[in-house]
């Protein structure tokens, strides 16, 4: 079976080589347009990805070479500098800052996918690669979706990246979420997914915690895998929601599960 990390970094070249392609078929006057990610047009989302791809670089050579993270200043050094590019600048330098960082990954041996820990800054331990990886995946393949939805809005999740996305969810749905959106808690959520079919439950109390399905849920709601990904990130306007999204309750709303995910 192939290694969770294994399986990460492969997804990461996917996703790159996906928008590097999205990327090149642009003209100029597309990078000025509006992002799915709010008030950032689809030059400023490249930027963040570029830069981002440039700091994950730094932090992942500074677990191998053992000199720590690099600290606060260095970031905004880096944010700074790609704010000053223009949109071309962005676009170009993002495919180059990205492949450099996945291209790392992949230069990684089966003992360091294994055994390497990286001090991330905002967790309480040290990951192993396959969560900062993961963690890598899981803003790109969102950010990819904001630059696609600038020109389609009915655009999915990249699908080659929707299952692993959806396997490794759960740890991060009380940092993304808002448990006190909601008056009434505890919600009890029976969630079944398709593209690829899950069946899990959503527990809205104190926390935001993925259990077993509920036997007795206030809610089931049937999503496709992707839109459900969108939800917990943000990216679920009525307008960006497929036809295929139902929720069945006598007390829950889809605006009700919005406003829990406010989105980053």
């Amino acid at each position: 079976m192939t290694d969770r990390a294994d399986q990460t970094i492969d997804a990461l070249r996917t996703g790159h080589d996906y928008l590097t392609a999205v990327v090149h078929g642009l003209a100029s006057a597309d990078l000025n347009r509006p992002s799915g990610a709010s008030g950032w047009d689809v030059s400023q989302v490249l930027s963040h990805l570029g830069s981002g791809a440039e700091i994950s670089l730094a932090v992942l050579e500074g677990a191998l070479n053992t000199t720590g993270t690099p600290d606060g200043d260095f970031n905004k050094s880096v944010w700074a500098r790609w704010d000053d590019m223009s949109p071309a600048q962005r676009a170009e330098g993002f495919v180059a800052a990205n492949n450099m960082l996945v291209s790392r990954y992949e230069d990684l041996d089966a003992q360091t996918r294994k055994e390497l820990k990286v001090d991330l800054g905002f967790l309480p331990v040290a990951a192993d690669v396959a969560t900062v990886a993961g963690i890598r995946l899981t803003e790109f393949a969102h950010h990819t979706w904001d630059v696609e939805v600038a020109f389609d809005h009915e655009a999915p999740l990249l699908p080659a990246v929707t299952g692993l996305l959806l396997d490794q969810a759960g740890p991060f749905l009380n940092f993304l979420g808002k448990a006190d959106a909601l008056d009434a808690r505890p919600v009890r959520i029976a969630v079944h997914t398709s593209a690829p079919e899950r069946t899990f439950g959503l527990e809205v109390g104190d926390t935001i915690t993925l259990t077993d399905e509920p036997e007795q849920p206030d809610a089931v709601l049937n999503t496709p895998a992707e839109w459900w990904l969108r939800l917990t990130t943000g990216r679920h306007a009525p307008a960006h929601t497929p036809s295929e999204v139902s929720l069945a309750s006598a007390s829950l709303t889809l605006d009700d599960l919005r406003r829990i995910f406010p989105g980053f």
